[in-house]
């Protein structure tokens, strides 16, 4: 990582000969931050365990709302005959 650095030092002093080298140096950069492991502090990292809980949770909840809305639309008077059940039982 530390020589991703030091090359886009370069190429910034090579932008003053031709400032294609400065875009260079620009798509270096954004590439260690914004793809790089970064330093220790850094969360959110695609291969962070604590992010692979959370992707692993939001597929569960994203199947487990999948299955309510097509039992409800398989079911859709199910709920009303259960309440009109109790209702008449109360009766």
């Amino acid at each position: 990582m530390f020589f991703l650095f030091i090359l886009a030092a370069v190429l910034i002093g090579l932008g003053f000969l031709a400032p294609l080298w400065w875009v260079a140096a620009a798509v270096l950069l954004f590439g260690c931050v914004h793809y790089g492991r970064g330093g220790a502090g850094r969360r959110g990292f695609r291969g962070d365990p604590e992010h692979q809980g959370y992707r692993d949770y939001r597929d569960y909840r994203d199947r487990q709302d999948r299955w309510e809305r097509r039992y409800r639309r398989e079911h859709r008077g199910h709920g009303n005959r259960q309440a009109r059940r109790r209702h008449e039982d109360r009766s």
